[in-house]
């Protein structure tokens, strides 16, 4: 009869915390990732050293400027005293005012309307694709590429009293000469012309670039429909074109606000303060005299900066309140 030995399994048996697994040791600290936190700042960093620079610090400089009494030499020394609102005050109280904030008015509500209305009829022209459309569009850019003082200075030439072709065209058909830029009466308007041929190239192009986003499946299942052209119009095209309208008016009224080359190479804001605006009277204060008023010329030009941040923030605020509807 024969005996099997059995011997023992000697394979290695696993240590009861090698079965468990090796659970990590969590005295240890972990090594952390490197933060972002830097990094995104180090993009930031020129686009904000750009807007102190050139933004904040100017604007503060500005409100310094009117909260002070400076004079040519306190300029220079920088002792000029603080005299808290009194230049504003000042401001208020000129004769000046009352005129200068009509005439800044009409000027920017003209160049608004006639500026996006014209704009608006052009992109929808050219909106047709038909042939040339691509290079009339480019003739239609050379007023908004052309250097301001060459733009004044054409059209003081154009409206001129005695040699303008303006007035050869009126006496051609019949119509006496008109005194553009001299008459109180005109020398506005001449301004708000010459300023509205310069802004609607702008109009232009941001509306047409609105147009083309909309779908032309739209117009297209509209007139199956049976809808005429104005009907697509006022149904279609003006609704969705509703976000870039708001933002090209709201560029061109800050943009007129501070318009300033136009007016004073045509007529310096006269004749008698007839075209005078914000802008050019701040700029008469400041440095159009023999005796500069700095104080009440940065008022005055404070007043164009609270206006245009106004109408942005009011931009702001309807485009949130449409976001969230």
């Amino acid at each position: 009869m024969s005996h099997t030995t059995h011997l023992p399994d000697r394979r290695a048996v696993p240590d009861r915390d090698e079965a468990a697994g090796a659970a990590p040791d969590r005295t240890t600290p972990r090594r952390r990732a490197p933060s972002r936190h830097w990094t995104a700042w180090a993009f930031l960093a020129p686009a904000t050293l750009y807007l102190l620079l050139f933004y904040a610090y100017p604007l503060y400089r500005n409100l310094d400027l009117s909260l002070r009494d400076y004079t040519v030499r306190s300029f220079v020394r920088g002792d000029a005293p603080f005299t808290g609102l009194a230049n504003y005050q000042t401001v208020f109280d000129d004769p000046t005012f009352a005129p200068a904030l009509a005439h800044t008015t009409v000027f920017a509500a003209a160049c608004l309307l006639f500026q996006y209305a014209i704009g608006l009829a052009l992109a929808v022209f050219f909106n047709e694709h038909f042939r040339l459309s691509a290079t009339l569009r480019a003739l239609f850019l050379v007023p908004w590429l052309l250097p301001l003082i060459v733009s004044a200075s054409t059209w003081s030439w154009m409206l001129n009293s005695d040699s303008g072709i303006v007035n050869a065209a009126l006496n051609a058909v019949g119509i006496d000469s008109v005194n553009w830029l001299t008459s109180p009466s005109w020398s506005l308007t001449s301004v708000i012309i010459a300023n509205i041929w310069i802004g609607v190239p702008f109009n232009l192009v941001v509306l047409y670039s609105g147009l083309q986003s909309i779908p032309s499946s739209l117009y297209e299942a509209a007139a199956l429909d049976g809808a005429g052209a104005w009907r697509r119009f006022r149904s279609i095209t003006l609704p969705l074109l509703r976000p870039v309208s708001a933002i090209t008016l709201l560029l061109g009224l800050i943009y007129t606000l501070k318009v300033f080359d136009i007016i004073w190479i045509m007529t310096k804001g006269g004749p008698a303060d007839s075209s005078t605006t914000f802008a050019t009277w701040s700029y008469r204060l400041g440095f159009g005299n023999l005796l500069p008023a700095f104080g009440p010329g940065a008022a005055v030009g404070n007043l164009l900066v609270v206006a245009a941040l106004g109408f942005g923030l009011m931009h702001l605020r309807v485009q949130r309140k449409r976001y969230a509807s």
